[in-house]
């Protein structure tokens, strides 16, 4: 079978599986807006840790119906939305961006209406509110010290508003958090950091942390798919060739460091994981792959990226992931992570795995 032809019958069985799961999710239990399966299933009464998943659901739903154009997705997809609006003012997470992204810019990017705009530009500029002059930072919703890599993905939602209002002090805001994570949450060798400590008197830089790695001076594979993907958004609202360079040594590094199926551990310094996939960072780096392949330049870098989101794709593909065979399980991809080191949705369905591994299927059919 042509490599083309395998990756589009890939592509449409994770679509196919997606419209099964979604369907009975939406039925069973309406309005819900789950974060991680507890024995494969949605509903259940573990710890959140923190609620930031909201917004890959409805997600999900325009992904649905970008591929099928079935409109029963698309009102789907405007409900579950609407639940979400009134954390457009919501202080105290620095994950608006994955709450509004996926969701009201999707909406907006296919209706182009200013409500959905308008609500898009109020997120951003609420995120903007955690910024730390002193440090140069956005700080985590765990303090006011804290500075996530996870804050990357969120950043590009700050861009938007600032771009969009002609705001150059946020824009600034934005651009300064990019620096801030290149310099002190991303190692030479090109692994990332999940938490960076900071003084808050000083702004000056304290310590690496982790609170889902192995250990405070590891590359939690998850963060380090945040880094791949967020930097190049960075690169793309500022075309500033330093975040292009940063999000290519993560890359490099992911590659380096990944068995040849493409499918990473929770963390790659621990040694004997108990657990050797976690899923939905791979499904994360194969959708950040391949925007990367689009603006890397070199012709043969951008092969090797694409390739690459391909062959993470195919392996997750496999019934081993693609719980396309398995009626009783709920979520989309298994084997995904919610928060190991809390034992939370460990070898689970996460709403965040689910949702890129449909983007990362959604890019390849050139849908989005």
């Amino acid at each position: 079978m042509r490599a083309n032809q395998r990756i589009t019958e890939n592509c449409q069985r994770i679509f196919a599986t997606a419209e099964d799961k979604l369907r009975r999710l939406v039925s069973a239990h309406p309005d819900y807006l789950p974060q991680y399966t507890r024995n494969g299933k949605w509903k259940h009464d573990g710890v959140p840790w923190t609620n930031w998943c909201q917004g890959f659901l409805p997600g999900q739903l325009w992904l649905l119906y970008l591929y099928s154009g079935d409109e029963f997705w698309r009102g789907l997809a405007e409900r579950y939305c609407e639940l979400i609006e009134a954390r457009k003012d919501d202080r105290e997470t620095h994950d608006l961006g994955f709450l509004f992204w996926h969701s009201w810019k999707r909406w907006h990017d296919l209706d182009g209406e200013a409500r959905q705009r308008d609500v898009v530009i109020k997120a951003g500029q609420t995120m903007g509110l955690r910024f730390k002059e002193k440090g140069g930072y956005l700080s985590s919703f765990v303090a006011p010290e804290s500075a996530f890599i996870d804050i990357m993905m969120n950043v590009g939602i700050i861009f938007y508003a600032a771009r969009e209002t002609d705001d150059a002090a946020l824009f600034n805001i934005a651009l300064q958090n990019c620096l801030t994570s290149r310099r002190y949450l991303v190692r030479g060798d090109g692994s990332a950091v999940h938490e960076g400590i900071f003084d808050l008197e000083t702004g000056a830089f304290l310590r690496e942390s982790t609170h889902q790695g192995w250990r405070h001076d590891t590359s939690w594979a998850r963060g380090l798919s945040w880094a791949i993907y967020g930097f190049c958004t960075a690169c793309l609202f500022t075309g500033d060739p330093r975040f292009l360079q940063t999000a290519c040594d993560c890359a490099d590094y992911y590659i380096l460091n990944t068995p040849a199926h493409g499918i990473c551990p929770n963390d790659w310094l621990e040694p004997n994981p108990a657990r050797p996939y976690e899923a939905s960072a791979a499904a994360i780096t194969a959708s950040g792959l391949q925007d990367l392949a689009g603006i890397v330049g070199d012709p043969l870098r951008a092969r090797t990226y694409q390739d690459y989101a391909c062959r993470i794709v195919e392996g997750l593909s496999e019934p081993a992931f693609l719980a396309s065979d398995d009626p009783e399980w709920e979520g989309i991809l298994k084997q995904a992570a919610y928060h190991e080191r809390l034992g939370l949705g460990v070898d689970e369905s996460t709403m965040f795995g689910d949702y890129f591994f449909l983007e990362s299927a959604a890019k390849l059919l050139k849908l989005i």
